[in-house]
């Protein structure tokens, strides 16, 4: 089977010729690299799919520690026509709802929680329900107020969105967490669409709730066979990126599922990693140089 192994560099670990070495001796790899722009290259292996858990791993050991970012894809279909993409701590820096909960007072509880959620630890839609419960009172201008003060997209995020449309492709917004940023953070960015879950409010203040139904893992995935649906195309045509476990679903069921600064359930289960760099390594996966990015 020809897959590729792309190997991608950054700011503060250059890619290097020594690297480059040091994976194809481990991995016996002999076709020519392509050079996909700064710190960036990719080369043909032919790999038996049974292998192809360990021969990417001789990859990671051959590098030592160094902070490069590899991925083994398969050579056919890498170009997707569809970016589904999680919101918090993936297309934005930040987890909104630890930010409104500074807001109300109760950080500490509520990021204890996220975390847990994150990792996988505990139900994502319960854990849900708490969190707000424990902000209930909140007045709902802090909403605006914590858009402008503390959201600010990822590196790499517009360029993302920018490329992959400019190649046909749509783009997805999908969070667990509430439609007021994910309709500003889509429009930021450049998604065509958002979803996420209904703060609700009564008087101005935050009645503790949120709409149902609520949107998880299993809505996330959904999102996904519905887009693909609608577009006429197959799972094997998306790019899905998260970090939490409520992402895994849509990660798995497509065609380049990417874990991006995940947790570590997450990053274990998922296709892909990104462990160093910003989203447009996301990119470079798919084969697309840096030439043709839509800056």
């Amino acid at each position: 089977m020809e897959m590729v192994l792309t190997l991608v560099g950054n700011a503060r670990q250059p890619l290097t010729q020594a690297h480059v070495a040091a994976v194809r001796d481990a991995t016996g790899a002999d076709a020519p690299l392509r050079d996909l722009g700064p710190d960036a290259g990719e080369f043909v292996v032919e790999v038996r799919p049974a292998d192809a858990s360990d021969l990417e791993q001789r990859a990671v050991d051959a590098l030592s520690g160094a902070e490069i970012d590899l991925a083994l894809t398969n050579n056919a279909n890498r170009r997707k026509r569809l970016l589904i993409a999680d919101m918090d701590s993936t297309i934005i820096t930040v987890e909104c709802i630890d930010e409104l909960a500074d807001f109300a007072g109760v950080r500490d509880a509520v990021s204890g929680i996220t975390e847990r959620a994150m990792r996988g630890e505990i139900d994502f839609e319960g854990a849900l329900l708490e969190r707000v419960g424990l902000m209930q009172g909140l007045q709902e201008s802090v909403l605006q107020q914590a858009f402008e003060q503390r959201v600010r997209l990822t590196d790499g995020a517009r360029t993302l969105t920018r490329t992959m449309k400019a190649g046909g492709a749509h783009a997805a917004l999908v969070s667990g967490g509430f439609t007021f940023f994910t309709e500003r953070v889509a429009r930021l960015a450049g998604f065509d669409e958002h979803h996420a879950n209904t703060l609700m409010f009564r008087d101005g203040l935050l009645t503790g709730d949120v709409g149902r139904p609520i949107l998880g893992r299993q809505a996330k995935l959904d999102q996904l066979n519905r887009i693909t649906a609608e577009l006429g195309i197959g799972n094997q045509d998306a790019l899905a990126v998260g970090d939490g476990a409520n992402d895994l679903a849509m990660i798995q069921a497509s065609g380049l599922g990417v874990a991006f600064h995940a947790k570590p359930m997450t990053a274990a289960a998922a296709g892909a990693r990104v462990l160093h760099g910003d989203l447009t390594v996301l990119l470079y996966y798919q084969g697309i140089p840096f030439s043709e990015w839509a800056t």
